[in-house]
């Protein structure tokens, strides 16, 4: 957390360039009708993300990921990134993703320094330290969206359908089981069937959302507000895609 912030007030702190920099009368006349323009950008500033609403700071996600897929990135300088959030940080999001070193979410959705909040742990599970962080990420800090994000071939859920026992893997590893016994598929349930080890990391986002909905009245209520979307994602290792649901 950044010793920027005042509990329960925001810091005010401006300056900075935009995580999406909007130029000249197209740009605005995007903005007013939904339609965010990516351009090179340094640091989101409070007063662009606070512009954004969910609905768009997703829009931007995917277009990020559509970048990607093509090999193509919006032109970025991390210093100038590290330098321009150094005094504060204004996270238009935050997200739950796995500790998949293949899955990195600045990257595949083309995201810089200073973006998004990330929470990472095996099979992108939730417990109570992740909840009080996405807490702050949004109460206190101003984030609009929440993801879960999984993906494909993960190592977590095919621990999960084995049955696998390590050390406290095993604790972690029980917090999916639920998933793979709520998934409804009729062809082989084993750890080998990567069809079925998918259906299962979708179901286990599924299931980790509605989690995070009945484990924090705080998220809850800011969702029941209009203030936050909570949303799950599934990233194919295969293809680069990133698809998104509710």
């Amino acid at each position: 957390m950044s010793d920027t912030y005042e509990y329960p007030a925001q810091n005010n702190h401006a300056g900075r360039r935009r995580f999406l920099k909007l130029t000249g009368t197209a740009a605005l006349a995007g903005l007013a009708q939904g339609v965010l323009v990516p351009a090179r950008a340094d640091a989101l500033t409070k007063e662009q993300r606070d512009r954004l609403t969910p609905q768009q700071i997703v829009e931007e996600m995917k277009r990020g990921n559509a970048r990607f897929q093509k090999g193509e990135r919006k032109p970025r300088n991390y210093l100038r990134e590290q330098r321009a959030s150094a005094s504060g940080q204004y996270p238009a999001a935050v997200l739950l993703s796995c500790i998949d070193s293949r899955a990195p979410a600045e990257v595949i959705m083309d995201l810089g320094i200073g973006d998004i909040f990330n929470c990472r742990v095996a099979g992108n599970v939730e417990n109570s330290d992740i909840l009080g962080s996405m807490e702050f990420a949004c109460k206190v800090a101003g984030a609009k969206v929440v993801v879960v994000m999984g993906h494909t071939s993960c190592g977590a859920i095919k621990g999960a359908i084995a049955n696998v026992e390590l050390g406290n893997l095993t604790g972690l590893l029980d917090k999916i089981k639920p998933a793979v016994q709520a998934t409804n598929y009729s062809g082989e349930r084993t750890a080998t069937n990567y069809a079925f080890v998918d259906a299962v990391a979708r179901k286990n986002v599924e299931l980790t959302i509605a989690d995070i909905r009945h484990d924090s009245p705080v998220l809850a209520e800011l969702e029941s507000q209009g203030a936050i979307e909570i949303v799950g994602s599934m990233y194919n290792l295969g293809t680069g895609a990133l698809e998104f649901f509710s």
